[in-house]
């Protein structure tokens, strides 16, 4: 184990993907928290597949990834928003409806290139060596931002979390704070899939919250429970496929998989016993 440590650290890119990894989970896990309790964790699987098509067609076109995926996956966000709160198209029927078509336009421009080496399994499924300099220097300042925004209006964001239609009453705008909460799940989204990959990069949203759940009651002690799950499983994760030579967006799920049964056990524990 020691020596696996050594090695990643020794290593510039496994230490590029190290930071960037964290930041991401430290960002999914805390927005998590908000999307699992107003049953909208789905977005994030949603908008991972935007992030592919935009991706894919920005690679194709040889314009600059990030650059083109940010403002199109924040849009998506938002359409996504606007779709749901109609009430003509459902919150579930809305993300399955962007994310499928987003998807096909993806492999749809990678089957079109003619004579282009693209590597459409590391965008599927995240790559360790996927994340350059560049893209630590993007990651950090947009997760700083992230970061900083979700703790100056975290009162804001908690209480349109647990009742919306109160927090109107009181004369919070819950539709800007919900656009709010779309637009850093789709930067965190964006600044995650070149290492987690758009088919698994929802799940550091998901699994973290849901843990932390079965276990803790509070809005505040679930927050913290689910950002120090997410950094543990991510560590844990990257050294696995360091040492196991397995993917590394895989391996993060299958540690997060293990986590959440037993934090189902302790649960279900701590229920019989109260």
């Amino acid at each position: 184990m020691a020596d696996v440590i050594r090695e990643i650290f020794s290593a510039p890119v496994l230490v590029r993907a190290l930071i960037v990894g964290i930041l991401v989970s430290l960002c999914a896990a805390l927005l998590g928290v908000s999307l699992v309790l107003k049953r909208f964790s789905m977005i994030g699987d949603g908008l991972s597949h935007v992030g592919f098509g935009a991706l894919a067609v920005a690679t194709v076109m040889n314009l600059a990834p990030m650059a083109v995926a940010i403002p199109v996956v924040i849009a998506a966000a938002f359409i996504l928003l606007r779709l749901s709160s109609n009430g003509k198209i459902k919150g579930d029927a809305a993300i399955a409806l962007i994310s499928t078509g987003a998807l096909a336009v993806g492999v749809m421009a990678v089957s079109m290139s003619s004579g282009m080496n693209i590597d459409i399994n590391s965008y599927l499924f995240g790559s360790i060596i996927s994340v350059s300099g560049s893209d630590v220097v993007v990651s950090v300042v947009l997760a700083a931002v992230v970061l900083a925004m979700f703790v100056f209006f975290y009162t804001k964001i908690f209480a349109i979390t647990f009742d919306e239609s109160f927090s109107r009453a009181t004369g919070i705008n819950a539709n800007l704070y919900n656009m709010l909460i779309a637009l850093l799940t789709a930067v965190t989204i964006v600044i995650g899939m070149r290492l987690m990959g758009s088919m698994l990069i929802s799940s550091l949203i998901i699994f973290p919250a849901l843990c932390s759940m079965r276990v803790f009651r509070s809005f505040r002690s679930v927050t913290i429970c689910s950002a120090v799950i997410a950094v543990v499983t991510f560590i844990t994760g990257m050294m696995i496929s360091y040492a196991a030579d397995t993917p590394c967006g895989a391996s993060i799920v299958c540690v997060n998989i293990v986590v959440f049964a037993g934090f189902f056990a302790v649960g279900k524990i701590r229920g019989r016993n109260g």
